[in-house]
Protein backbone atom coordinates (compact mmCIF):
# COMPACT_ATOMS: atom_id res chain seq x y z
CA UNK A 1 0.00 0.00 0.00
CA UNK A 2 2.84 2.56 1.30
CA UNK A 3 4.93 1.82 -2.30
CA UNK A 4 1.94 2.37 -4.35
CA UNK A 5 1.45 5.55 -2.88
CA UNK A 6 5.11 6.58 -3.38
CA UNK A 7 4.76 5.55 -6.97
CA UNK A 8 1.73 7.82 -7.42
CA UNK A 9 3.15 10.55 -5.56
CA UNK A 10 6.60 10.06 -8.03
CA UNK A 11 4.28 10.67 -10.34
CA UNK A 12 2.65 13.41 -10.11
CA UNK A 13 6.10 14.89 -8.76
CA UNK A 14 6.84 14.04 -12.36
CA UNK A 15 4.32 15.48 -14.39
CA UNK A 16 4.48 18.55 -12.36
CA UNK A 17 7.97 19.04 -12.68
CA UNK A 18 7.86 18.25 -16.41
CA UNK A 19 5.34 20.36 -16.96
CA UNK A 20 7.15 23.35 -15.45
CA UNK A 21 9.83 22.78 -17.83
CA UNK A 22 8.38 22.76 -20.95
CA UNK A 23 6.30 25.88 -19.61
CA UNK A 24 9.95 27.26 -19.14
CA UNK A 25 11.07 25.76 -22.40
CA UNK A 26 7.79 27.19 -24.09
CA UNK A 27 8.37 30.88 -22.97
CA UNK A 28 11.82 30.86 -24.56
CA UNK A 29 10.59 29.52 -27.66
CA UNK A 30 7.50 31.61 -28.19
CA UNK A 31 7.51 35.68 -28.11
CA UNK A 32 3.95 36.84 -26.25
CA UNK A 33 4.94 40.32 -27.90
CA UNK A 34 2.85 42.54 -29.47
CA UNK A 35 3.17 42.83 -33.15
CA UNK A 36 4.92 45.63 -34.83
CA UNK A 37 1.17 46.16 -37.03
CA UNK A 38 -2.09 45.05 -35.51
CA UNK A 39 -3.87 42.82 -37.82
CA UNK A 40 -7.33 44.34 -37.32
CA UNK A 41 -8.67 46.25 -34.72
CA UNK A 42 -9.23 44.91 -30.64
CA UNK A 43 -12.13 46.33 -28.62
CA UNK A 44 -10.30 48.29 -26.21
CA UNK A 45 -7.03 47.94 -27.68
CA UNK A 46 -5.50 51.76 -28.68
CA UNK A 47 -3.56 50.34 -32.13
CA UNK A 48 -0.13 52.01 -32.01
CA UNK A 49 0.66 54.89 -34.64
CA UNK A 50 2.97 54.73 -37.08
CA UNK A 51 6.53 55.46 -35.16
CA UNK A 52 9.27 57.89 -37.55
CA UNK A 53 6.41 58.57 -40.19
CA UNK A 54 5.63 62.39 -40.38
CA UNK A 55 1.64 62.29 -40.56
CA UNK A 56 0.75 65.13 -42.90
CA UNK A 57 -1.59 68.25 -41.10
CA UNK A 58 -5.23 67.34 -41.54
CA UNK A 59 -5.55 70.60 -43.75
CA UNK A 60 -3.57 68.66 -46.40
CA UNK A 61 -5.43 65.34 -45.75
CA UNK A 62 -8.37 67.28 -46.07
CA UNK A 63 -7.44 68.77 -49.61
CA UNK A 64 -7.14 65.25 -51.16
CA UNK A 65 -10.03 63.42 -49.04
CA UNK A 66 -12.85 61.20 -50.74
CA UNK A 67 -15.97 61.54 -49.17
CA UNK A 68 -17.71 58.37 -50.33
CA UNK A 69 -14.61 56.41 -48.79
CA UNK A 70 -15.45 57.98 -45.98
CA UNK A 71 -18.66 56.76 -45.93
CA UNK A 72 -17.28 53.68 -46.23
CA UNK A 73 -15.14 54.23 -43.12
CA UNK A 74 -17.93 55.20 -41.24
CA UNK A 75 -19.76 51.57 -41.60
CA UNK A 76 -17.23 50.98 -38.57
CA UNK A 77 -19.17 53.64 -36.67
CA UNK A 78 -22.92 52.81 -37.48
CA UNK A 79 -23.86 50.28 -35.13
CA UNK A 80 -23.54 52.77 -32.82
CA UNK A 81 -24.13 55.87 -34.28
CA UNK A 82 -27.03 57.29 -37.03
CA UNK A 83 -25.67 59.99 -38.68
CA UNK A 84 -29.05 61.30 -40.78
CA UNK A 85 -31.18 64.27 -39.70
CA UNK A 86 -33.26 63.49 -36.94
CA UNK A 87 -31.85 60.37 -36.14
CA UNK A 88 -32.20 58.70 -32.88
CA UNK A 89 -29.39 58.01 -30.26
CA UNK A 90 -28.20 54.90 -30.03
CA UNK A 91 -24.40 53.89 -27.72
CA UNK A 92 -23.42 57.05 -29.31
CA UNK A 93 -24.97 60.44 -29.58
CA UNK A 94 -26.54 61.17 -33.39
CA UNK A 95 -23.54 62.65 -35.77
CA UNK A 96 -26.00 64.62 -37.62
CA UNK A 97 -24.08 68.48 -38.20
CA UNK A 98 -21.21 67.43 -35.93
CA UNK A 99 -18.44 69.86 -37.24
CA UNK A 100 -17.69 72.62 -35.61
CA UNK A 101 -20.11 72.59 -32.97
CA UNK A 102 -18.87 72.25 -29.39
CA UNK A 103 -18.17 68.76 -27.28
CA UNK A 104 -21.46 66.77 -26.03
CA UNK A 105 -23.72 68.98 -27.40
CA UNK A 106 -26.82 66.60 -28.88
CA UNK A 107 -29.30 67.19 -25.85
CA UNK A 108 -30.44 63.93 -24.37
CA UNK A 109 -27.57 62.02 -24.83
CA UNK A 110 -25.61 61.59 -21.50
CA UNK A 111 -22.16 61.60 -22.13
CA UNK A 112 -18.91 60.83 -20.34
CA UNK A 113 -17.69 63.33 -17.89
CA UNK A 114 -14.37 62.90 -19.27
CA UNK A 115 -15.95 64.27 -22.60
CA UNK A 116 -18.06 66.86 -21.10
CA UNK A 117 -14.51 68.25 -19.49
CA UNK A 118 -12.44 68.69 -22.89
CA UNK A 119 -13.08 72.03 -24.00
CA UNK A 120 -13.10 73.51 -27.22
CA UNK A 121 -15.28 72.61 -29.93
CA UNK A 122 -15.20 69.17 -33.00
CA UNK A 123 -12.74 71.20 -35.17
CA UNK A 124 -11.57 69.54 -37.69
CA UNK A 125 -8.07 69.22 -35.79
CA UNK A 126 -10.12 67.92 -32.60
CA UNK A 127 -12.14 65.42 -35.05
CA UNK A 128 -8.55 63.83 -36.32
CA UNK A 129 -7.42 63.64 -32.71
CA UNK A 130 -10.45 62.04 -31.54
CA UNK A 131 -10.97 59.46 -34.36
CA UNK A 132 -7.41 58.54 -33.85
CA UNK A 133 -7.48 57.52 -30.27
CA UNK A 134 -10.49 58.31 -28.51
CA UNK A 135 -9.26 57.02 -25.25
CA UNK A 136 -5.95 59.52 -25.54
CA UNK A 137 -8.46 62.36 -26.25
CA UNK A 138 -10.69 62.39 -23.64
CA UNK A 139 -9.19 59.57 -21.04
CA UNK A 140 -11.96 58.20 -19.06
CA UNK A 141 -14.35 58.54 -22.00
CA UNK A 142 -17.21 55.77 -22.68
CA UNK A 143 -16.45 55.36 -26.00
CA UNK A 144 -14.18 52.03 -26.38
CA UNK A 145 -13.39 52.67 -30.21
CA UNK A 146 -9.98 51.53 -30.41
CA UNK A 147 -9.63 54.64 -33.22
CA UNK A 148 -8.19 54.43 -36.49
CA UNK A 149 -4.53 54.28 -37.20
CA UNK A 150 -4.74 55.61 -41.21
CA UNK A 151 -4.51 58.90 -41.29
CA UNK A 152 -5.98 59.17 -44.55
CA UNK A 153 -9.41 57.00 -43.29
CA UNK A 154 -9.23 59.54 -40.66
CA UNK A 155 -9.31 62.20 -43.19
CA UNK A 156 -12.06 60.90 -45.62
CA UNK A 157 -14.28 60.29 -42.37
CA UNK A 158 -13.88 63.86 -41.44
CA UNK A 159 -15.20 65.14 -44.80
CA UNK A 160 -17.70 62.40 -45.54
CA UNK A 161 -19.30 63.67 -41.43
CA UNK A 162 -18.85 67.51 -42.29
CA UNK A 163 -21.08 67.00 -45.47
CA UNK A 164 -23.84 65.44 -43.33
CA UNK A 165 -25.42 68.85 -42.47
CA UNK A 166 -22.02 70.86 -41.22
CA UNK A 167 -20.76 71.76 -45.02
CA UNK A 168 -17.87 74.26 -43.10
CA UNK A 169 -14.95 74.97 -45.51
CA UNK A 170 -12.08 72.80 -45.20
CA UNK A 171 -8.84 75.18 -43.71
CA UNK A 172 -5.83 75.62 -46.85
CA UNK A 173 -3.28 73.64 -46.87
CA UNK A 174 -0.26 74.84 -45.36
CA UNK A 175 2.33 76.56 -48.29
CA UNK A 176 5.13 74.26 -49.24
CA UNK A 177 8.29 75.73 -48.07
CA UNK A 178 10.14 77.96 -50.60
CA UNK A 179 13.26 75.99 -49.45
CA UNK A 180 13.19 73.71 -52.03
CA UNK A 181 12.88 76.80 -54.68
CA UNK A 182 15.65 78.40 -53.20
CA UNK A 183 17.89 75.56 -53.39
CA UNK A 184 17.30 75.43 -57.24
CA UNK A 185 18.27 78.84 -57.80
CA UNK A 186 21.68 78.46 -55.76
CA UNK A 187 22.41 74.93 -57.93
CA UNK A 188 21.34 76.55 -61.40
CA UNK A 189 23.52 79.33 -60.25
CA UNK A 190 26.60 76.82 -59.14
CA UNK A 191 26.37 75.29 -62.38
CA UNK A 192 26.59 78.28 -64.20
CA UNK A 193 30.11 78.58 -62.43
CA UNK A 194 31.27 75.28 -63.15
CA UNK A 195 30.55 76.26 -67.01
CA UNK A 196 32.63 79.48 -66.93
CA UNK A 197 35.65 77.65 -64.69
CA UNK A 198 35.53 74.88 -67.40
CA UNK A 199 35.58 77.14 -70.97
CA UNK A 200 38.91 78.46 -71.81
CA UNK A 201 39.20 82.47 -70.63
CA UNK A 202 38.39 85.20 -73.65
CA UNK A 203 41.56 86.89 -72.34
CA UNK A 204 43.82 83.28 -73.40
CA UNK A 205 41.66 83.33 -76.43
CA UNK A 206 42.79 86.40 -78.09
CA UNK A 207 46.49 85.90 -77.45
CA UNK A 208 46.51 82.55 -79.18
CA UNK A 209 47.56 83.97 -82.58
CA UNK A 210 47.86 80.99 -85.65
CA UNK A 211 50.52 82.65 -87.15
CA UNK A 212 50.65 82.77 -91.18
CA UNK A 213 53.43 80.11 -92.45
CA UNK A 214 53.27 82.32 -95.68
CA UNK A 215 54.46 84.94 -94.17
CA UNK A 216 58.54 86.19 -94.65
CA UNK A 217 60.25 85.10 -91.55
CA UNK A 218 61.69 88.14 -89.44
CA UNK A 219 64.86 86.11 -88.02
CA UNK A 220 68.00 88.07 -88.54
CA UNK A 221 70.56 85.66 -89.09
CA UNK A 222 68.19 84.11 -91.86
CA UNK A 223 68.11 87.73 -93.37
CA UNK A 224 72.26 88.20 -93.47
CA UNK A 225 72.62 84.23 -94.33
CA UNK A 226 70.34 85.72 -97.52
CA UNK A 227 72.69 88.69 -98.20
CA UNK A 228 75.72 86.19 -98.13
CA UNK A 229 74.54 84.03 -100.25
CA UNK A 230 73.36 86.94 -103.00
CA UNK A 231 76.42 88.69 -102.58
CA UNK A 232 75.06 91.55 -101.35
CA UNK A 233 77.13 93.96 -98.94
CA UNK A 234 76.40 93.15 -95.26
CA UNK A 235 73.41 95.69 -93.70
CA UNK A 236 74.37 97.35 -90.98
CA UNK A 237 73.01 95.27 -88.04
Amino acid sequence: MDNRTNTIAGWVLAGGIAALGLTIVSGMVFHAERPEKMGYPIEGVELASEGGDAVAPIATRLAAADVAAGENVFKKCAACHTINQGGANGVGPNLWDTVGKPHAHVAGFAYSDALKSVPGDWTFEALDAWFESPRRYAPGTKMTFAGLSDPQDRANLIAYLNAQGSNLPFPAPPAQPEAAAGEEVAGDAEQGEANVDQSIPTADIEDRAVPNPAAPSLDPSAAVQAEEKAGLPKSNR
